[in-house]
């Protein structure tokens, strides 16, 4: 027997028996949702020592919904582990990410692994060049640190650092982590954010959804400029935050921008967002608009409203003035996003 193809058969049944092997771990695993708490306790102890990243991520996800507290300090000792050698031990951060949201929801308040997490890179060759596969972790991190016993001027210091990360995904779950930790302090950090903007206006459209959230009348003024910022992209991110907010004031202030000097495409934006308002004066405002405005605005209000809560509690009117216009265009719309009506 040629010896090379016995070779290669031997590995092929090496590799078949540890994929094998590796699916029976993982099996034993999902089967402990339906085991006593003390045994699967210890099968999730033993599971979180295994080298595999993804196995232990898995443990620790299945630790989560059982709500096992108790294998805390077994997450811990993990994530130590998985941060010695980690573009060998846990490649693309699986492990690490999964035990830090497990202990975040299993309401682990000391700060120790989370401020190790919040500020940690690891890159990883990647074709030609290379990646931080850190970046779902700092971002975990981020978002636990508000519920940690630590001092707020030390996490406002941590997550004000990763205002200036270079990955997105951070710079937005330090805006929502610091939206987590109300204050006057954190308005003139998140204010100051909004001015000096970002490289991306998702960012800046995360500041406003925080300040308007956590000081809604004190933020509608500031907010509102950015309807008039040169940037079409803040502009749309302003509308759009305006619109979600649970202050009746905002949707005055988007009507009055949309009535006033705004271009055709943020008056466009502004009917688009307010799909997503909560408060009714929205609806009777995109109302308005199919009974007497534009033919181009009445279909646009048409549409979003169709897409709004409103729906149906304003089914009956909004027939009504399609009918009465006898517009093309607005029929037609109409028979796409009320189709339910014709039926």
């Amino acid at each position: 027997m040629d010896v090379d193809a016995e070779s290669r058969g031997w590995k092929i049944n090496l590799a078949v028996a540890g994929k094998e092997a590796f699916e029976r771990k993982l099996e034993s695993i999902a089967a402990l949702r339906d085991a006593p708490p003390e045994a699967a306790t210890a099968q999730l102890r033993k599971a979180l020592k295994d080298r595999s990243n993804y196995l232990v991520s898995k443990a620790a996800a299945l630790a989560v919904e059982l709500r096992l507290t108790a294998i805390i300090p077994d997450l811990l000792a993990a994530f130590d582990r998985f941060m010695t050698d980690p573009v060998k031990t846990d490649p693309k951060c699986w492990a690490k990410n999964a035990i830090v949201k497990a202990l975040k929801d299993l309401n682990h308040d000391d700060p120790a692994a989370f401020l190790r997490g919040i500020e940690y890179v690891q890159t990883e060759p990647y074709y030609l060049g290379a990646v931080d596969t850190a970046v779902t972790l700092r971002g975990a991190c981020a978002l636990a640190l508000p519920a940690c016993s630590l001092d707020r001027h030390t996490i406002l210091i941590r997550l004000t650092a990763l205002l200036v990360d270079p990955e997105l995904p951070v710079r937005l779950d330090a805006v929502t982590a610091l939206g987590q930790v109300p204050g006057p302090d954190t308005v003139l950090l998140l204010r100051l954010k909004a001015m000096l903007g970002d490289k991306e206006p998702q960012v800046t459209g995360h500041c406003f959804d925080a300040l308007l959230d956590m000081a809604p009348v004190e933020s509608l003024e500031f907010v509102s400029r950015f309807l008039k910022a040169a940037d079409p992209d803040v502009r749309s991110e302003a509308a759009a935050a305006l619109a979600a907010c649970r202050e009746p004031e905002a949707i005055e202030a988007l009507k009055r921008c949309f009535d006033g000097r705004a271009d055709a495409a943020l008056q466009t934006t502004i009917l688009h967002s307010l799909a997503g308002a909560r408060h009714a004066s929205a609806a009777e405002f995109l109302l308005s608009l199919i009974e007497e405005g534009r033919a181009e605005h009445a279909a646009l209000a048409l549409a979003s409203l169709a897409a709004s809560r409103f729906r149906d509690e304003f089914r009956d009117r909004v027939q009504a003035a399609v009918c009465r216009r006898e517009l093309a265009s607005l029929t037609a719309v109409y028979q796409k996003e009320f189709a339910a009506l014709l039926s």
